[in-house]
């Protein structure tokens, strides 16, 4: 049996963790794709001004998807009593927050921290929102910070690849991270054939395999460069062979997200037995091209 795999303070079964987003935005999600075998799950963001009436939309690719959604529809109180449940069962859970300010993200991080959750992301770098596009190393050092004065519950940044990253990562370090994940969203657009406007209205997130080759670079740079705090490798996994090479690149858990919106528990399931060894219970989850769809909340 495979030895456990210790994310921010977390003994976790296996390192496949899965990332946050809408397939995280509900208990009973989290739950079953922790029965299902993930060694831990992000909520989707948590937010203490959730976003209201906005048109949120998934187009998918032939190599994965962009998508234009933000944060948890759901109050900061709703999911305070979803963390305790979750917390009273000792489940692998990491709370993924973010703020309009340092000082709110402080004060939430403290009230997640209360509500028994023990470990955090923070989700500040997302760039379907005003200023995820415009990061700084000054910005994540502000924020990050603020968290960590505020509590000692382990938390790793989130930080999209790209220019900067390396001076971004080291602020996270310097101010008091105890990991980063990298990365988040990547910058796209797709252009209407029929209208020559992008579709979903802009640019937006980018996820799926066609960002894991720039990932693994970017975390192979960083180790080179000395970075020397655990990072999570999120981008492009499909299989255990993706999470395996997360980590021969110095990651020490991988993320999965975009290829669970196909046969969501199933693809799961494949990936944690390829990574684990076991025996595999599904098949390669199959792609669906050029369609897009309307969240529901």
């Amino acid at each position: 049996m495979a030895a456990e795999t210790q994310v921010l303070g977390l003994s976790l079964a296996n390192p496949v963790v899965v990332g946050s987003g809408l397939l995280t935005d509900q208990e009973r999600n989290i739950r079953r794709l922790l029965e299902t075998g993930a060694g831990a799950v992000v909520t989707k963001t948590i937010h203490p001004n959730p976003p209201t009436g906005l048109d949120e939309r998934i187009l998918r690719l032939p190599t994965g998807m962009i998508n234009s959604t933000t944060y948890s529809k759901r109050s900061v109180d709703h999911w305070l009593g979803i963390l305790r449940d979750l917390a009273r069962d000792g489940l692998p859970v990491i709370a993924s927050l973010h703020a309009d300010s340092p000082a709110e993200l402080a004060d939430l991080a403290v009230r997640v921290a209360a509500a028994g959750c023990r470990a955090l992301e923070l989700g500040i770098s997302c760039l379907n929102e005003e200023d995820g596009l415009d990061d700084t190393p000054e910005r994540v050092h502000t924020y990050t910070a603020a968290v960590r004065a505020a509590t000692p519950v382990p938390f790793s940044v989130k930080l999209a690849g790209g220019e900067g990253l390396h001076a971004r990562a080291f602020a996270a370090a310097r101010a008091g991270a105890d990991a980063v994940t990298i990365s988040d969203t990547l910058p796209a657009a797709v252009v209407d054939q029929e209208t020559g406007e992008l579709r979903l209205g802009g640019v937006f997130g980018y996820s799926g395999p066609g960002i894991k080759p720039l990932v693994l670079a970017a975390l192979w740079q960083l180790r080179r460069a000395g970075f020397s705090l655990p990072v999570l490798g999120s981008g492009g996994v499909q299989s255990g062979r993706d999470v395996q090479d997360y980590l021969r690149v110095g990651a020490v858990a991988a993320q999965v997200y975009t290829a669970l919106h196909t046969d969501m528990y199933l693809t799961l399931a494949r990936i944690v037995a390829e990574t684990t060894g076991a025996d595999d219970p599904g098949n390669t989850p199959a792609t669906e091209a050029g369609r897009s769809e309307r969240v529901r909340p």
